[in-house]
């Protein structure tokens, strides 16, 4: 079997403003409209779909996968907006990123509350994040 995530939800409350945001924070292309939703589409065919919702929203976590110069220029962003980032999810670590598997990282809410996070390298399953 081969099995590939191909999109998701993200519940939101003004799919407008959610979408805007991660494509401005990440220098993506604009979200697409397809139905309902405003779909971000992503490097690796896997695509982000914007759906309003009144009902609460309970947050999740979405983490990406970028480059070391990438990187930099997300924090460059955050920084230059004045932007909260935390080096963990519990937020115990304000305006830090935290460091991994010879990589950076950091979190991030979006407009709904959900914990975004950024990171260079992937996770090895025997290293905990600093």
């Amino acid at each position: 079997m081969n099995l590939q995530l191909n999109h998701t939800f993200v519940w939101c409350r003004d799919k407008g403003t959610s979408a805007a945001f991660l494509t401005e924070i990440f220098g993506l292309a604009d979200p697409v409209p397809f139905g309902s939703m405003l779909v971000v589409q992503l490097d690796n065919n896997v695509s982000l779909d914007f759906r309003e919702t009144d009902a609460e929203i309970l947050p999740n976590h979405y983490a990406f996968l970028i480059s070391e110069v990438d990187f930099d220029q997300v924090l460059d962003r955050f920084r230059s907006r004045g932007l909260p980032y935390w080096a963990d999810p519990e937020k115990r670590r304000p305006g830090e990123v935290f460091r991994h598997n010879g990589g950076r990282g950091m979190y991030f809410d979006d407009p709904d509350g959900h914990i975004l996070e950024v990171m260079t390298r992937p996770y090895a399953l025997d290293d905990t994040p600093t």
